[in-house]
């Protein structure tokens, strides 16, 4: 088994390389700091009988197959390209028992991609250079990245706060309280805004006297469903929000993790399926394993009556499966020996969300309450867990903490209660916020901007190049960074839009 250590050829670096007026074609050249390597390879080949092509399996992948091919003299109608999902005996014997040929669309798309790729770097960044000064890089989805961090930031900029006030009452019932805020009048119609100190003291001053009487209850279940396993993009996100990661940072544990550890008593084995990858699909194989785990560890009631399938999104190359342990029973907790903290870390992310997402439902019983005062409506909700369901495994994080409502004291209709503190609260209204990381891979996956693998070097592309700058967690736009998108998106904005680019 040898490694080919990524492309072996590619576009010459001194030149577009590609023939506009011949039909695009490119003009690949081995890759100079790759000659020994290539030398090694065909030296390997022309001592075997038979050979097989394993690079991973994606677009770019197929693409580096065709070009090996090429080079070590293969026949492309020869059944000797194979693919694996996942590092595991199991995985590696099936990819070998169904070898296949080369697919050539497959390489086409990557190809197509790659000289639209230089077509655009080699024309816009000269104009950059003309422009702006020397040395500058356009790329063809780095600078839709950047277009997006920059429109949010003029958003942010022409942003006009307005103030607005609340007013929130601290209500009693025997020994406990609880927070309702003001909806809006007696006969249940909304207030919009309280726009002012003056407005928000009058409804104060009207309600001191007022008696609070508890005039609506409505209880009720819901059922909260798990997050579906990870797919790369949510892989980046929660891996930011969880343990602070960049996404490149995730990329390069979840390599590691993909290409297995030693661990004692199982001998060297992939941890994970392949990290690349837009498809939730998961293979029955793994299902039931997880099923058998869920049922053995925490009861059937935590094994949902109907199997749960999550739908992969519109346009999802849906090539490999979602990102999952290649065995449930390799728990975060007995190979934690063989990790480093990191790897420990990613990986306990992935096994849980895995099996969490094949649990049953969190049920809560849910209760909203309204609160009649004088000419005025209040209300509060809350809820407590009846069944725990998935979250006594695993829960998401968020982009927001909203509060989604705390337990209420136990109450019925007619019930008078204490008014314990009536308090106004002044606001103002916030402008959007800049992106994140796990904001802007969650914009460019939802635009379809980008594939699983280039959602990480995206954004330390154009922090590298200096177009925008981290403060704090927040993506911000440098000035260079202004007039590179503004000069690009005025002369050539065909070629930035979000949907030409998807």
């Amino acid at each position: 088994v040898v490694a080919s250590m990524g492309h072996v050829r590619d576009l010459p670096k001194s030149k577009l390389g590609v023939d506009i007026e011949n039909n695009f074609k490119p003009q690949y050249i081995n890759m100079s700091d790759k000659k020994d390597l290539i030398k090694s390879l065909k030296t390997a080949a022309a001592n075997s009988d038979e050979i097989f092509l394993a690079t991973d399996p994606d677009r770019e992948g197929e693409a580096i197959s065709w070009h090996l091919a090429q080079i070590l003299a293969l026949n492309l109608e020869d059944k000797n390209r194979i693919a694996f999902n996942e590092i595991t005996e199991s995985g590696i014997k099936a990819g070998i028992a169904n070898p296949h040929k080369i697919d050539i669309n497959l390489v086409d798309a990557q190809q197509a991609r790659r000289v639209i790729d230089r077509i655009v770097g080699y024309k816009l960044s000269p104009f950059l250079w003309k422009k702006v000064k020397g040395g500058l890089s356009a790329g063809r989805v780095q600078t839709v990245a950047l277009r997006l961090i920059v429109e949010r930031e003029r958003e942010i900029e022409k942003f006009v706060s307005e103030e607005y006030w609340s007013v929130d009452a601290k209500l009693g019932v025997g020994r406990k309280s609880f927070s309702a805020k003001l909806f809006g009048t007696a006969d249940g119609k909304k207030i919009e805004t309280v726009p002012d100190e003056k407005t928000a003291n009058a409804i104060v001053d009207a309600l001191n006297d007022a008696v609070y009487t508890v005039s609506e209850l409505k209880k009720g279940t819901r059922n909260r469903q798990p997050a579906p396993p990870f797919i790369t993009s949510t892989l980046q996100q929660e891996a930011s929000r969880r343990l602070g990661f960049t996404g490149q940072r995730t990329m390069r544990i979840a390599q590691q993790l993909y290409e297995g550890v030693d661990v004692p008593g199982v001998g060297t084995v992939g941890l994970i399926t392949y990290m690349r990858t837009d498809s939730l699909r998961i293979s029955e194989e793994a299902r039931s394993a997880a099923n058998a785990y869920i049922t053995e560890h925490y009861g059937a009631a935590y094994l949902p009556k109907t199997p749960r399938y999550f739908k992969s999104k519109n346009g999802a190359q849906d090539a490999h499966e979602a990102i999952r342990p290649t065995s449930v029973t390799l728990t975060p907790e007995f190979v934690s020996g063989s990790l480093t903290t990191e790897q420990y870390k990613l990986y306990k992310l992935i096994w849980e969300r895995f099996v969490s997402s094949l649990m049953s439902c969190c049920v809560q019983s849910t209760v909203a309450v309204s609160v009649t005062a004088g000419d005025y409506l209040f209300k509060a909700s809350g809820y407590s867990v009846k069944f725990d369901g998935f979250t006594v495994l695993y829960e998401e994080g968020k982009d927001d903490e909203t509060a989604d409502g705390a337990a209420l004291p136990e109450m019925n209709v007619g019930d008078v209660l204490k008014l314990k503190e009536l308090t106004p609260n002044q606001h103002f209204t916030q402008p959007p916020a800049r992106y994140t990381e796990p904001t802007l891979i969650k914009a460019l996956d939802e635009n379809g901007i980008g594939r699983p693998s280039t959602y990480a070097p995206i954004i330390s592309n154009i922090l590298q190049r200096n177009y925008i700058e981290r403060e704090k967690k927040s993506l911000k736009p440098t000035e260079l960074g202004k007039v590179v998108a503004d000069l690009i998106t005025e002369y050539f904005k065909r070629i930035v839009d979000v949907k030409f680019t998807a």
